[in-house]
């Protein structure tokens, strides 16, 4: 296969090979449901959804297994918890059940694999007793702490030095660690709180080695792929690494390729309720077509901060349409030979899943696009449904002898073919396009001034989109 991804251990864009020959085996941290999700949980999980896609197409041909846990039981849950008075178990179904509807509307598939937590206590509380006995962690009054100072390699993933993580670094205290590094691994519980029993007395895992215990038990070690957002690069994925490669042959990693995606703005701002920006998932996906969220994720790299915009939204839904009509066009056209397109398609997504890169290539083409290419194309990128979705009626009508006197004056730089009124000026309209990105300006006037003697008017706008009416409608 030809996918390179970006690597945070290596800072390097290189190969994907997996480990298994014809299998790709991917562990991606999930939600703690601990309040409603947003929208920059829907940009996380909407990347590695059109990575599984993508491996799993007829181009890469790769079983893929895909692990996302649910961190339902953590310090945030408790608080929720305790704030709401409802049982930790009630806080993480409400929740979680919000975000898997938004997950859905959003055609994210489902995981392969979706472990809890507190259904994987025996594998958690197995490989703490296994850091204990070989020095990696040890007991304290309050818990089970990892013992950072244990592993050499500590930092690597997020390029810091131990050093450095020190200064400023402080024991709670309600801690009993020995060094301000340390992690919990097991905290001992308080009255009140959920507590399953272990060697060291009754409590509940700490957050990151859950992951770790969960991924070995459910992938082996090592797997492939790691993922998340950036914000989970130092200190989860950081843990995580301490965890696990201690107890793993020398020289192994954990994973091949950690993969992150960057934030999500709001406006310009990070999403804050003290800000006054933040929004649940739920909410926006009322206000806004789920189609048009996704393509408009998919515009931007997975590692570029992105910032959503009411303006860029409805620049996405305007997107939309043009995709749904590019498609009944290209219906009406003679066959032709997408294969150079295909293949410009393709190779901006094996250089580290570059969907913008790819829509572009899309829509540079929707003049000469075969429909079956179109449809294998938004499949792998998860808005294949634009293409079942009905056309907004219109609601302007074009005199059928302007059409007909636009169809003769273009005939010979304009492929009609029995078009609708609608599919004439999209295809005018496309090979405007295309000619003003050939700097052929001459033909581009040409086919502007040939609509506007129809009185069909043209509007460019900012992102590249144009649209029409009749003047005077």
């Amino acid at each position: 296969m030809s996918l390179r991804l970006y690597n945070t251990q290596t800072r390097s864009v290189t190969p994907l090979v997996p480990l298994v020959d014809g299998e790709v085996r991917i562990y991606v941290c999930g939600l703690t449901p601990s309040a409603e999700a947003h929208l920059g949980h829907a940009r996380s999980f909407l990347f590695f959804d059109v990575l599984r896609r993508y491996l799993a197409h007829p181009r890469n041909g790769l079983h893929v297994t895909y692990v996302q846990n649910v961190t339902d039981i953590d310090d945030r849950t408790i608080a929720a918890s305790q704030a709401t008075g409802e049982s930790v178990e009630t806080v993480v179904a409400t929740y979680y059940g919000h975000f898997k509807a938004g997950m859905r509307k959003l055609g994210v598939r489902e995981p392969d694999l979706e472990p809890h937590a507190t259904q994987h206590i025996d594998p958690i509380v197995d490989m703490i007793a296994e850091l204990i006995v070989t020095g990696h962690a040890y007991v304290t009054e309050d818990g089970v702490y990892y013992a950072v100072k244990s592993f050499a390699r500590y930092g690597e993933l997020a390029h810091r030095n131990v050093d450095e993580l020190l200064v400023g670094a402080r024991v709670a205290e309600n801690e009993h660690k020995r060094d301000p590094l340390d992690f919990a691994l097991w905290k001992f519980a308080k009255p009140g709180e959920p507590e399953w029993p272990s060697p060291w007395g009754p409590g509940r895992p700490g957050w990151h080695i859950e992951c770790s215990a969960m991924s070995r038990e459910l992938l082996g070690v090592p797997f492939d792929i790691h993922g998340g957002g950036t914000d989970l690069i130092f200190p989860h994925h950081e843990n995580e690494i301490a965890q696990s490669e201690p107890l793993m042959p020398p020289h192994e990693h954990m994973a091949s390729h950690w993969v992150h995606g960057a934030m999500l703005n709001f406006d310009g701002k990070k999403m804050s309720k003290s800000l006054g920006n933040f929004e649940p998932l739920s909410a926006v996906l009322e206000r806004h077509d789920p189609l048009a969220i996704r393509l408009l994720f998919l515009q931007t790299g997975y590692r570029k901060p992105m910032n959503f915009t009411e303006d860029s939204i409805g620049a996405a839904h305007s997107a939309v349409q043009k995709l749904r009509k590019a498609y009944d066009a290209a219906k009406t056209r003679p066959a032709g030979d997408s294969s150079a397109v295909r293949e410009r398609f393709f190779e901006a997504l094996d250089d580290d899943m570059n969907t913008a890169g790819a829509l572009g290539v899309l829509f540079d083409s929707l003049s000469s696009i075969e429909p079956a290419f179109l449809q294998e194309a938004l499949g792998v990128l998860g808005v294949g449904d634009i293409l079942t979705r009905e056309l907004p009626v219109e609601t302007v009508q074009v005199d059928p002898a302007a059409l007909e006197r636009l169809r003769t004056a273009l005939a010979d730089a304009v492929p009609f073919n029995g078009e609708s009124s609608d599919g004439m000026i999209a295809l005018v309209i496309d090979a405007r396009n295309a000619a003003r990105k050939a700097r052929d300006f001459a033909l581009a006037d040409r086919l502007r001034n040939a609509l506007s003697a129809e009185g069909i008017v043209l509007t460019d706008g900012k992102d590249g989109s144009t649209t029409w009416t009749v003047a005077g409608a």
